[in-house]
């Protein structure tokens, strides 16, 4: 009875070792799957980006996070009026984020505090004061934007030669979505003017 007992056992534990190395395994390829899966989003699809800086006050805070649709200039143009992160074109190690006010062929200018698209004056909400540095008047040259921060006074960004005209292929993407701090997840949506005015 006691070496029936004892084989019971024996013949037990293998298949005990097999289940449980089975179910390590499936965790190992879960992980596995989990990390590629997130690095092909992060790779082709969209990536997350952390405001440095006040450049894009009062719209956006430095330390909070944004979502960066990474895809979508593939096959579309950027719109005036959306949120873009880019790299520095003197410092490609470098990146930004400011919001496209010009596309190419587009006149451009900044005068007496107003920016002015096509001859148009464009009637800002959404900016921390009104600009003190001028821009004369300029054509977007074709494959470039005209970029500004939010915040005209504290911002590195078109009007300067160490940004300038932005090409396109330094665009990494467009902000879609701030998901910190938790007690500001929003959507990165247009100011209206860019969606009721005819430039």
């Amino acid at each position: 009875m006691q070496s029936t007992t004892a084989l019971e056992v024996t013949i037990l534990k293998p298949v005990v070792h097999r289940k449980q190395k089975s179910q390590l395994r499936e965790l190992v390829e879960t992980i596995v799957s989990a990390v590629l899966i997130a690095a092909f989003i992060m790779i082709f699809i969209a990536r997350a980006y952390t405001v440095n800086g006040d450049s894009m006050l009062p719209t956006l805070h430095h330390g909070e996070r944004l979502l960066v649709d990474k895809i979508s200039y593939r096959f579309i143009e950027p719109s005036r009026g959306e949120i873009i992160v880019f790299k520095n074109p003197s410092n490609p190690s470098e990146q930004f984020v400011k919001r496209v006010i010009g596309l190419p062929g587009d006149k451009v200018a900044i005068s007496q505090g107003v920016v002015y698209i096509n001859d148009q004056p464009i009637e800002e909400d959404y900016i921390l004061a009104p600009p003190r540095i001028g821009f004369a008047p300029q054509i977007v040259p074709e494959g470039t934007y005209f970029v500004l921060g939010d915040n005209r006074n504290n911002s590195e960004d078109s009007r300067f030669s160490r940004v300038g005209f932005l090409p396109k292929e330094l665009i990494i993407g467009r902000a879609i979505w701030r998901y910190w701090p938790l007690s500001k997840i929003s959507l990165m949506p247009r100011p209206a003017v860019f969606t009721t005015t005819d430039f």
